[in-house]
């Protein structure tokens, strides 16, 4: 699918952003930014969800007014791209019904009314900015990224800096706290860690692990992995509420810990 096929939608295909250009957002707790996508046009809905994921933030889409509120519910937006022209529902409407469960979550409405009046309507039915079609995927996210700092829903990183919860690792510097206590790691141990925490809340298989941290297969010596599990598990969580969690027959994840 390219943008060309989407004649109310502008964008340059293959064009992104450069991530090192500017710092990341990340949610207090170090999880990735969730941005609910409200949109009837998939191919639309579709490139807006991989433009946003390419910033590094989950993305959940919905193709009408009940599948948004659904998604809501379920996936507790820090902000939401929402359609003002909806198969079931109108925008304004769907907006005044999020607001009573979710009332903080910024809303970027998306519209291809310009007109002076529908921008005001938007505004004062309590969305918090205004795009207008044709736009750039460049400019939609500039705009999220606006809304959600100010909202206070994520926080800016230095890119050298991962955080999950009160576990941080400077990619830099090498160095690895936890609740300001530093952790003395092996460079393997490091390499492992990182991986997990660039992925937080995200299981990880054995063999992902093994290809990203050993590079290669390890063929019937997958235990490793296991084995360096442990070893984290003992410098991390060791006195502390576990962050590193196995997924039988799955593989590992790292979490805040609750």
């Amino acid at each position: 699918m390219t943008a060309t096929s989407l004649p109310s939608f502008r964008t340059e295909p293959g064009r992104h952003p450069e991530p090192g250009l500017r710092t990341r957002l990340r949610r207090p707790d170090g999880g990735p930014v969730r941005v609910l996508v409200v949109d009837d046009e998939a191919s639309l809905s579709e490139l807006l969800s991989l433009a946003l994921r390419y910033e590094g933030w989950e993305v959940r889409s919905a193709e009408d007014g009940s599948g948004a509120l659904r998604a809501a519910r379920e996936f507790r937006p820090d902000a939401v791209v929402l359609d003002v022209m909806l198969p079931d529902v109108d925008g304004l409407s769907l907006l005044q019904r999020l607001r009573r469960e979710h009332v903080d979550v910024p809303v970027l409405f998306l519209t291809a009314r310009d007109s002076v009046e529908d921008r005001i309507a938007g505004l004062t039915a309590g969305g918090d900015d205004y795009v207008t079609k044709p736009f750039s995927l460049e400019e939609v996210v500039a705009r999220l990224r606006g809304l959600i700092r100010r909202s206070g829903a994520a926080l800016a990183r230095d890119e050298s800096l991962l955080v999950v919860g009160d576990l941080t690792l400077d990619e830099d510097s090498h160095e690895v706290t936890r609740g300001g206590e530093g952790i003395h790691l092996t460079a393997t141990e490091f390499e492992l860690l990182r991986y997990l925490m660039r992925n937080p809340r995200r299981v990880l298989s054995k063999a992902q692990i093994l290809d990203r941290v050993w590079n290669y297969d390890f063929g019937g010596q997958a235990n490793v992995v296991e084995l360096y599990i442990s070893y984290l598990r003992r410098k991390i969580d060791a006195g502390r509420t576990p962050m590193i969690h196995t997924r039988r027959g799955a593989g590992y994840l790292i979490k805040p810990g609750e």
